[in-house]
């Protein structure tokens, strides 16, 4: 297993995410270096203990990685990763966290050659953002998705899997096509369906005040996820849109199918729908 305390690790991007990472993996390694476009962000950073180092300056802030996560929105890590092979030193593991990988790995692959490229998709998150969220325990227990490239090295392969352990995590090798299949229907979808919600509720129920005294938890669990910084979401919609269609379409008609028994009145086959899925949920979650 990778010992982490030799190593330089740079995170850029400040907010829920990074700034949670960065907490987890200090006191792991030799230094934590953070990069955001903030100054004040870097201070707060800094001030919490979430890093050893910061800067605004993203050249300065890599200049001695060993490895560089990428904790920003999908599309300006898209951005970014251009920008950023040049300046990485020889050897450098270039990671990300974004929720999308397809786009991510097809950009990693016209990195320079001295650069080691790595998705990133830790399965964790708030429904809240931005530095003030941060929390170091963010990621302990959740599954950490790694999607190698064919040129990513063992080395680099193990060095991406002992940061997601010490941030408390689990690796899971997946291709880059398959996770992004996956978290459209498990991860993406919900949060649709969460809008969704909120916006039937609002449409419909609104206007009594007395909606919102009776609002219990159920309502509250499934639109929690409503409330996901906006800007991040756009990305992930955008960058995994036929994943998401496809789970959407498969959701529309699941949907039908209830509200047609519903109409029917059809309680016999109401009861037998019902019962499949709640069996289906308690395979899910045993």
């Amino acid at each position: 297993m990778t010992d982490l305390d030799d190593f330089t690790i740079t995170i850029v991007g400040l907010g829920l995410m990074g700034g949670s990472l960065g907490g987890a993996l200090r006191g792991q390694c030799r230094v934590v270096v953070g990069v955001a476009r903030r100054p004040e962000t870097v201070e707060r950073a800094l001030a919490r203990g979430l890093i050893d180092r910061g800067t605004t300056d993203l050249a300065d802030g890599v200049a001695t990685a060993d490895v560089v996560v990428l904790a920003t929105p999908v599309r300006v890590i898209l951005d970014l990763i251009p920008q950023i092979g040049p300046l990485l030193p020889e050897g450098c593991l270039l990671m990300d966290l974004g929720s999308t990988k397809t786009h991510v790995v097809r950009a990693m692959q016209r990195l320079p050659a001295h650069v080691q490229p790595l998705g990133g998709h830790p399965m964790c998150g708030k429904e809240v953002s931005g530095i003030a969220a941060a929390d170091p325990a963010l990621y302990r227990g959740c599954t950490f998705i790694l999607s190698p490239l064919a040129h990513t090295s063992e080395r680099a392969m193990a060095l991406g899997q002992a940061l997601a352990r010490a941030a408390g995590a689990h690796p899971l090798v997946l291709d880059a096509g398959r996770q992004d299949f996956l978290v459209g229907t498990v991860s993406h979808l919900p949060y649709l369906l969460a809008c969704a919600l909120v916006s039937t509720a609002d449409a419909t129920t609104s206007a009594d005040p007395a909606a919102w005294q009776i609002v219990a938890s159920g309502f509250r669990d499934t639109s929690r996820v409503a409330g996901s910084d906006v800007t991040m979401m756009l990305d992930i919609l955008m960058t995994n849109r036929e994943d998401i269609l496809k789970a959407l379409e498969h959701f529309d008609a699941a949907l039908h199918k209830l509200y047609h028994l519903v109409e029917s009145s059809d309680e016999q086959n109401l009861r037998m729908t019902l019962d499949v899925i709640r069996e289906k949920r308690r395979e899910m979650f045993p």
